[in-house]
Parts: structure tokens; sequence; C-alpha cells
């Protein structure tokens, strides 16, 4: 990556400076203090390092301190320039031309790291009740987290996705009961659901249960025993979210039912292992938790005076047992409403002998849903707009994209007309719409013209042989004429530069857990290459120039392709 090589480049020199003793008083530094940020006058080069916060120990001014380290800079690859006290860089052409010769030889694994310290990762998301579609909210954890998952299993680790099916607790009951009304109805009944609000929240009242209805009936069953009922309408359910997953281009390795969890005595046998390890206490007829102990801002209740468990048992519980299934690292993505959630859940992973900080948790914000300029409320107990039928409006790739494209801590608009719409403004078709005009330009170069009026037909400008040598047998002088055109060469520059950028972005959002960033990117890569497109005629008489600049074309539909592979987005040839 260019940016850690100039920083390295940088601090080496700062030393040697400091050897030589050009750095006034200075006799020591320590590495790591520096950053690499890009100019803000793109005059000024490529990238800059601001060294003015060596002037207290050198005793010296900013600008007489770059001038120092900038001595010790020495390579024909690139120029460095002082502003004041900014050491400002300017990439020379042979690195370059070495960047996109290296995105022709790795294809899919351009910007894949060669070593890092790997790890057996647990990635738990949407975990959603059994009791109905998913909302919206959910299809933003989906599209975040099998797109996260991607990411790290590009990076290098070992990677798991597991679904924890909330399916103990009176929510299930919930759902027999109501499917109970649904089946009275359609067998002629005169029943209906409560009318008093408070009453009604003990029900699902949503009309996605007349066709669990209809095939509950269809199926032979007579059975109206709420158990019976909630565990048909439970399966059905799943089998419903299931599906949709598929569809959504989400897929879990692990189903993990809560239900299992319970029925394994697991959840009891964790609470003896913090009874046995003096973590417990009584007080009120309740076995309180000390999780105050491990940085919790109260103990927490695991146990009633009646005797039944508390949510925070079964959690603690099956956190126990992801961490005893091996796991070097924990990552769940939750709802901001779960904040609070963290810090016992924490607790308790160190009161059971583990670093809590095994566990990542990902706080997610809300979606909302902007229809015709109206926000729509998002629900399971009355009619709403669910994901499937947000995914049927506007498209799996438009509905991953616009869920993934902003920061999880970021409250997120979906715009639904927007997203349908073939235009600029929408991101997803813009970026998509870079990668068919990138395959487009691919097709041309080895396709004959046919004048519509005379029939007369033009040969191909470039034979399938030569593509497919530029393909498969890429070598960096290709691009040379590139750098002999001053017209365009700039918005060539340019577009290197930010292909190169992939490989920083990479590590940057696998080490931050961040996925929008992508999003960003190739935004940002789609508009420099539509600026290159506009500025580089790439089929041109001058064969050499031609080839040059297709070779930029195909190296950014490779950039394209994979990141939006991992964002789970297709990557169109036609649009």
């Amino acid at each position: 990556m260019l940016k850690d090589f100039f920083l390295n480049e940088v601090e080496n020199a700062i030393e040697k400076a400091i050897n030589d003793n050009k750095l006034g008083e200075m006799k020591e530094f320590t590495k790591g203090s520096l950053s690499v940020e890009k100019p803000k006058n793109a005059e000024f080069g490529d990238f800059a390092i601001n060294v003015s916060g060596l002037a207290r120990f050198a005793r010296l001014s900013p600008p007489q301190i770059a001038q120092a380290v900038s001595e010790f800079l020495n390579n024909p690859n690139y120029d460095v320039t002082v502003v004041a006290g900014f050491l400002n860089f300017k990439v020379g052409a042979e690195f370059l031309k070495e960047l996109v010769a290296e995105i022709f030889s790795e294809k899919e694994n351009f910007a894949k790291p060669k070593k890092i310290n790997k790890e057996k990762i647990l990635l738990e998301y949407v975990s959603a009740n059994p009791t109905g579609p998913f909302h919206i909210g959910h299809g933003r954890w989906a599209a975040m987290g099998s797109a996260l998952a991607d990411l790290l299993k590009f990076y290098g680790h070992d990677v798991s996705q597991e679904f924890y099916i909330n399916d103990a607790g009176s929510q299930i009951d919930k759902l027999g009961k109501s499917l109970e009304i649904r089946v009275r109805q359609e067998l002629g009944e005169k029943v209906d659901f409560p009318t008093d609000e408070v009453e009604r929240k003990n029900y699902y009242a949503g009309e996605y249960l007349i066709p669990t209805a209809k095939k509950y009936i269809a199926d032979g069953n007579t059975n109206l025993d709420v158990k019976a009922l909630a565990d048909y309408a439970k399966k059905e359910m799943e089998n419903l979210q299931k599906a949709l997953l598929k569809d959504f281009r989400v897929n879990f390795d692990i189903f993990y039912s809560e239900q299992d969890l319970h029925n394994s005595g697991k959840v009891e046998e964790t609470v003896k292992k913090l009874d046995k390890l003096g973590k417990l206490y009584e007080q009120e007829g309740a076995i309180w938790f000390k999780s105050s102990e491990y940085g919790d801002d109260q103990d927490r209740v695991i146990k009633k005076a009646d005797g039944s468990n508390t949510y925070l048992t079964a959690d603690i519980a099956y956190h126990l047992d992801k961490l005893e299934r091996g796991y070097d690292r924990l990552i769940n993505i939750w709802g901001a409403d779960h904040h609070g959630y963290v810090a016992r859940v924490k607790a308790s992973i160190e009161a059971l002998g583990y670093s809590p900080d095994k566990l990542e948790v990902l706080l997610g914000q809300l979606v909302n849903l902007v229809i015709n300029g109206e926000e729509v409320r998002m629900g399971k107990r009355k009619n709403m707009v669910t994901l499937d039928e947000l995914v049927e409006e506007v498209g799996v790739d438009a509905t991953r994209f616009w869920m993934i494209m902003r920061n999880i801590d970021t409250t997120l608009d979906f715009d639904v007309e927007l997203a349908k719409t073939a235009s600029d403004e929408n991101p997803v078709f813009y970026v998509q719409y870079a990668h068919a005009r990138a395959c487009s330009i691919i097709r041309n170069t080895v396709s004959e013209k046919i004048n519509t009026e005379t029939g007369e037909k033009t040969p191909a400008p470039m034979s399938e042989a030569e593509l497919k040598e530029i393909s498969e047998n890429y070598s960096k002088d290709i691009l040379t004429s590139v750098f002999g055109e001053i017209e365009s060469l700039n918005s060539a520059r340019k577009l290197i530069l930010k292909l190169e950028e992939y490989k920083s972005l990479i590590k940057y959002s696998a080490e931050n857990r961040q996925v929008y960033t992508i999003c960003r990117y190739v935004q940002e890569l789609a508009a420099d290459f539509h600026s290159f497109y506009t500025q580089s005629r790439v089929i041109t008489e001058d064969k050499s120039m031609m080839k040059a600049r297709l070779s930029l074309v195909l190296a950014t539909k490779t950039v394209l392709s994979n990141a939006l592979n991992l964002l789970g987005v297709s990557a169109p040839e036609r649009m």
C-alpha cells in the first residue's frame, strides 16, 4: 500500500536525519506518531505527511524540519516537495504501472493480504423471533452482516455465520393464539382479535398469518390446541425467513435455537458455574450476578424470586456455549436499544474466565423507510412494509446496497422511489452502470461495426487474441503511452490511485468491522472512471494508446466487480 510505503520512507528518513544531526535537538523518534493524508490541493501531490509535530522536540520550525527530512528521501519512483511543515509526494509512473500490473496478476485476490493474524470468528446477526416476516430493520442487519462476513473471509479469517432463533418465551404462545384466531376465521367462525390496545399486544394481528392458517387447514390439521398451532406457525415462519434470506444472498452456517439451549440444560449449568465461582448472591429471594465487579453499572438478576430465569441468563449461557465451541472472536450485530446490554454480557464472559475482549458488539441504528416523501412505520402487529415487500419493490441489489451504504451507527433513510430509479442520483445504479460501461467498452474493442444504412462493415479495432493477450499476459509497459499524453494524464493518474486505494480500504474496513466504506469507495471509483472515460477516448486509431487505456478499463472492471461481490451486489455486464 502506497500510504504505508510513504510513511515508512518518512520514518526512516527522520531516523537518518537524527543520526546525521540534521534535526536540531531531536535525539530519538518513535514510529507511529505520523499519518498519511491527501493534500487538499491536488497540485501539491498525491500524498502528504505533516511533520510539524516534531518541532517541539527538534526546536526547529516545521518548514526547516520538512526540508531536513526531505534531504534523505531519494527515490526515482516519486517526487517530493516541501510546503510549510508538509512533505508532499507525487507517485512516479513506474509505481503506477506496477499497481495496474498487480491487479491483472492478482485478479479476484487483489488487495487480499498475504499474512494476517487469522482468527476463528463467529458472527451472529439478524437473530429474529420466528413470529412473522422480517421487518426492514432485519434487512439492514442481514445485508451488513453477510457483507461483513464476506469481507472478513476475504481478509483471511475463518468466519462462521450464526442466526440465533429467539424461539423460547411468551412470543411463541402469542403466535399460537394468533394463528388460532386466523384458523377459526378460515373455518367460518365469527372471531377476531381484541379491540383493546393493551390486550391486543398479546397477539400478532398482521394478515401474514392468513396464508399460514389456510395451509394449516389444507394440510388436514384439525387440532386447535395453542401449543400445536404455535409449533406449526413457528416452523412455517422459520421456513419463510430462511427462504427470504437465501433470496437476499444471506447464507447462515448455523441456525441455533434458544429453546434447544434451554432443553440441553446448558442454561442451568451456566448458573451453577457462576455460583461455584462465587459470582452470585441471593437478595430478596432472587439470585443476582455480581456484574458490577466487571465493569457493569450494577449487579443483575439472573433468577427471579419465582425461580424463573431472566433473558440475561440464557444470553450468558449462549455466549459461554459460543466460547466453548472454540471461537477466538465473537462478533454480534445488535440494535442500538441493546446498548446497555453489552457491559453485562462482557461481564459474564470475564466472570467465567474468558477475556471480555473476545466479544465485539456492533450496535446498529434503525431504518426509516421513505415512500413518496413520507416515512413508513415498521411493526409486526398490523399491516406493514416487510423486507420481502421491499425486495420485491426495488430488487435485491438496490436493497442490499442501500442497507449497507451508511455507517451502522447512523440512522438510514431508505428512499424507495430513488432506489428504483435508473439515474446517477441512485448510488447503486451509478456504480453498476460504471461496471456495465467498462464491459461495453471491452466488447466494442473486439466487435465489428455495421453501418445500418449501407450495410458496410468496419473491422473490430482489436482482435480477440490481442484482448486475451492483455488480460492473460499483461505487461506493465502497456501503460507507457498513457504517461506520454498530457491532456488526459491527470484523469488516468487519478483513476490508478483510486484503484490502489482499494488495498488500504480492505485493510481498514476489515480491521474496523465496517462495510459502508466499500459502498462509498465504489461510488468514488465509479466517478473517477466516468471522468476518465469522458476525457480519454479508449477506442482510437493509435493502437498502443488504445491498449493502454483499455488496460485501465479492464483493471477498473476487476476492482468494481470484486468490491460489489463483497457487498453481495451483482456486477451487470449490460444495462
